[in-house]
């Protein structure tokens, strides 16, 4: 039996915080048509997605820290979130089908990367959503601990005030420092 998993991840070009990456196995209950790229959907939509696809898959979260990050390349350490997704799923799939063209080193999976994957393929979708509001969710609690960068309308991407305010307030800890222009900071 063919058992398919669609993975994704989120937040690579964010200044701040973890890259998650989500693995999704769509129960047969689900309705794919109800699946678009998290890009595409209103945050009521995501959520609301995101409680009706947990309910009618099998899911997992992977992460990859700031130092990870900063140690491997973002490109590296968003595989290395993606290879933690798969594993942590509850059933081994048979096949993976991963967004984007790369797919993470992985030993006994049959791994195929798919360019637009989120747009085209509803478990890649699944997984886009439930990582976006995972991460988002992550991300709205550091900033309530981290405020004036606005983070929990911006989820750390360089947006006018957050640049402002790394000049006001400076870099924090969550700060990935070698993205620029954090790096170019002093």
């Amino acid at each position: 039996m063919k058992i398919i998993a669609g993975v994704d991840e989120v937040g690579r070009g964010s200044l701040i915080g973890p890259v998650y990456a989500s693995a999704v196995i769509l129960k047969k209950s689900i309705n794919p048509k109800l699946l678009k790229d998290s890009k595409l959907l209103s945050k009521k939509e995501r959520e609301y997605l995101c409680k009706y696809i947990k309910k009618n898959s099998t899911w997992s979260i992977g992460k990859a820290s700031v130092k990870e990050i900063e140690e491997l390349n973002i490109l590296q350490a968003s595989l290395l979130a993606m290879k933690r997704a798969i594993k942590k799923l509850e059933k081994k799939p048979t096949h993976v089908l991963i967004d984007g063209n790369k797919t993470p080193e992985l030993e006994n999976y049959n791994l195929k990367s798919v360019i637009k994957g989120d747009k085209k393929v509803a478990s890649i979708s699944a997984a886009s959503i439930i990582a976006k509001v995972s991460r988002d969710k992550f991300i709205t609690t550091l900033s309530k601990k981290n405020k004036g960068y606005d983070w929990d309308k911006n989820f750390g991407y360089g947006t006018k005030k957050h640049l402002k305010a790394l000049k006001k307030l400076g870099i924090t800890k969550h700060h990935r420092k070698t993205f620029s222009p954090i790096s170019k900071i002093n």
